[in-house]
Formats: structure tokens, C-alpha cells, sequence
């Protein structure tokens, strides 16, 4: 009988095999689809949309992006999670997908058991940016406002979780303010509030502010990672305005549910990394102050590990909490 139970194994698993070939090979059928945790208008919807148009002409169907934003991006990504593993439902995400593991008690995904890295599509970094009402001209004025201010300036995020959300608790934390959270269902009403004024300061994405920079209606006063945004070079870095920690790098990047065959996920990934060598995309990108990626399903899944073990420390040292 022993003997049976391990032939009839190693027959599910050739059966298993052959169906996961065959599917690779036939894929895809149908229309794919890119959920995105966040409202449009913001850095990652604009990056999904830019990565959706030339997929659909790559892999020859439709990829269609979906926005599901709430709970933090919690919502997208444990539908994507529990979806069946044969690529037609992925995960279009930021780093938020690495925070929210330690940023919740519970989260209901696990970011390494429950995903296999697709490709990372682009990268970029967040800049801290203030209304042209605000009085501060340069990241020391708005750090000496903010403390003689306690409590009275307030910064938006997309949500709890955001890259937005973890830039500034650094932020307070590096400077020794005393800055009020307040988090938006999405970039784009986040940025609204920035823009009327009704919160004082946000760490956003190049991607959704160069034309209001251009307007005079934002003032960019620091850039939070290690070198300058090609879309704003005059814009130094937060080291080089005088606050040191505060790098807080962006990628934007394709997950697939853990069980979808490698086959299927190796062939998304050469389309995304094609789509990243093509010319227009990367003007595109260029544009919008983020650079084109591209990498292998392993070279992401190692990413995605070391980046939950480094946002685990940045909330860690923050204290900041979602829940």
C-alpha cells in the first residue's frame, strides 16, 4: 500500500505538471487584471496604467487595471492573495505590500508565502512637498515651524501603510516634531488637501506633482532618497538639506498569486521587462522622475524578502501603527 500511495503521487504531481505547461503555454486566453490598492491619480496607478498599455499589446490580450483601495491596500492584495493561481488576477503594488506585514498585527496576507514576484516595473522616490501658503521655504524653516508648532502641522499620506505614511513618521522621528497623521483614501485626495492647504506638508511622488510644482501651487523642499529626482534636480535631497535617515525608496512592481506556475510567471516577466526596454515607455518614465526596472521573478522575490525585514525596522524604530 505504500508503495500504491507513492505511484499515485507521483502521478498527480506529472498530471499536476502537465496541466501548468500546458496552461503556460496556451496563456494567456483572456483578459488579465492589475489591482491596484489606491485610488487613481496617484504614483502607482499612473505606473499600472503606463505598465497595463503596453501589456495588453505584448501578451496579446487586454491587461485591465482594477482599483480596489481601502484598508491600507489591504483589500487589493488579499484578493490577489486568495485568487486563483493562473495569472489572469495580479498584484500591481508599491512597497506597501512590505510594510503593512509588520505595520498590522494581523494582516491577512503573508507578502512572502502568498506572492511570487512577477518584476519590478519602475523606480522612483518620494519628495517632501509643502503649499505655496505654507511660510517655509526650505527644510529648515519647515522643521523650526513644525517646532514651534507642536501638533499644529499635519501631513497627509494615501493611507496607513503608504511609503507616504512611513516618510513622514521618519521624518518626525529624525527631526524631533510633533507632526499630525492624517491619512487619505488615495494619493489623489491626499494631494488635494495638499494643494488647498488643508494639511501642511506630504511626502509625494514626482510622478503626481511636477506640473503643480511648475504652477507654483506646491513647493518641493526635499527629496527622500539617496540622490536627487531627474524630474527636479534643483531639489536637494533630504541629507543635503540637513536631515540625515530619511530615505524612503519607491518601487512599483507585478506580484502573482504564490501557486501560479513559474511558466506563466516567467512569461509576464519577460513582457514587463520588455515593456521596460522599450523606448516610449522609458521616456515615459523618465518624465515622471522614475527609472524603468525590469528584473527577474527571482531577483523581485529577493527584494520583496529584504524589503519586509527593512520596513519591519523602520516601524519598529517609528512606532508607527495602523491598527
Amino acid at each position: 500500500m505504500p508503495g500504491s500511495r507513492s505511484v499515485l503521487r507521483s502521478i498527480v504531481l506529472l498530471l499536476a505538471a502537465g496541466s501548468a505547461s500546458a496552461l503556460a503555454q496556451t496563456y494567456p486566453t483572456k483578459p488579465v487584471h492589475l489591482l491596484v490598492g489606491f485610488t487613481p491619480g496617484g504614483g502607482v496607478d499612473i505606473n499600472a496604467r503606463l505598465l497595463a498599455s503596453k501589456l495588453s499589446e505584448l501578451i496579446g490580450q487586454q491587461a485591465i487595471v482594477e482599483n480596489r483601495p481601502g484598508a491600507g491596500t489591504n483589500i487589493a492584495t488579499e484578493l490577489v492573495a486568495k485568487a486563483t493561481p493562473d495569472g489572469y488576477t495580479l498584484l500591481f503594488t508599491s512597497p506597501a505590500v512590505a510594510i503593512n506585514m509588520s505595520l498590522y498585527r494581523k494582516p491577512p496576507y503573508d507578502a512572502l508565502r502568498d506572492f511570487s514576484g512577477v518584476s519590478v516595473f519602475s523606480e522612483s522616490t518620494n519628495i517632501l512637498v509643502v503649499p505655496a501658503s505654507l511660510p517655509a521655504k526650505s527644510l529648515q524653516e519647515l522643521v523650526a515651524l513644525a517646532r514651534e508648532r507642536p501638533g499644529a502641522l499635519n501631513y497627509s499620506s494615501a493611507g496607513p501603510g503608504t511609503t507616504q505614511h512611513l516618510a513622514g513618521e521618519l521624518f518626525k522621528l529624525r527631526t524631533g516634531t510633533n507632526i499630525v497623521h492624517v491619512p487619505y483614501k488615495g494619493s489623489a485626495p491626499s494631494l488635494t488637501a495638499l494643494i488647498a492647504g488643508t494639511v501642511q506638508l506630504s511626502f509625494v511622488n514626482p510622478v503626481a506633482i511636477g506640473q503643480h510644482i511648475k504652477t507654483g501651487r506646491l513647493r518641493a523642499l526635499g527629496v527622500a532618497g539617496a540622490k536627487r529626482s531627474a524630474l527636479m534636480p534643483d531639489v536637494p535631497t533630504m541629507k543635503e538639506a540637513g536631515v540625515e535617515g530619511v530615505e524612503v525608496p519607491l518601487w512599483y512592481g507585478l506580484l502573482a498569486p504564490a501557486a501560479t506556475p513559474r511558466e506563466v510567471v516567467r512569461k509576464l516577466a519577460a513582457a514587463v521587462a520588455t515593456a521596460t526596454s522599450s523606448p516610449e515607455i522609458r521616456k515615459r518614465l523618465l518624465e515622471q522622475g522614475a527609472e524603468p526596472v525590469g528584473n527577474t521573478p527571482e531577483e523581485f522575490d529577493r527584494q520583496l524578502r529584504d524589503e519586509v525585514t527593512r520596513w519591519a525596522e523602520v516601524v519598529k524604530v517609528s512606532g508607527a501603527r495602523a491598527d
